[in-house]
């Protein structure tokens, strides 16, 4: 095959991707938003909503439970949080969810795209959290761990954009 017809093909590709919405979608730090980890914990700027400062100190109280499959869902503080749960757990308690959802629930929420300040990441099989900045996710390396803040880049194949209304 011609050198011209492979680049087409792959261009081709790329553009079919983009406009079908299943496109990549990245996480990237965004420390303009005043968000930063100290010892493993989040903080955020004294200019911050207090919304986002309460949703930044619900996340520090459940980083470093364990990864558990079903955790977090509909309960107080659990033993163990899953990304759904951990998410649901978050928005539940700064009064931005009425009880929990899956990932692809997620899907659904709030209002479509990027919030300016927070931000979920939801497609079929996993959601994670942009607050003021910060990730907060499940799962790292590709083995069962609990929720923990990070500046680190993530792609995510099929993820949709959602935000609280206002936020």
């Amino acid at each position: 095959m011609p050198r011209f017809a492979i680049l087409f093909a792959v261009l081709a590709s790329l553009l079919l991707a983009a406009c079908s919405g299943g496109g990549t979608v990245y996480y990237r730090y965004s420390p303009s938003k005043g968000g930063r980890i100290v010892d493993g914990l989040a903080e955020v700027s004294e200019g911050a909503p207090d919304v986002v400062k309460d949703a930044i100190a619900a996340g520090n109280r459940i980083v470093g439970l364990p990864y558990r499959y079903g955790g977090g869902r509909c309960e107080g503080v659990d033993s163990g949080y899953d990304c759904s749960g951990m998410t649901s757990y978050v928005l539940r308690e700064v009064d931005l969810l009425d009880g929990c959802l899956t990932s692809d629930g997620f899907r659904n929420y709030g209002r479509s795209g990027r919030g300016e300040w927070i931000t979920i990441y939801a497609r079929s099989g996993h959601v994670f959290l942009e607050i003021a900045g910060l990730r907060l996710d499940t799962g790292w390396h590709g083995a069962g761990e609990g929720p923990r803040w990070s500046t680190k880049s993530r792609s995510s194949k099929n993820t949709v954009l959602r935000h609280p209304r206002g936020l």
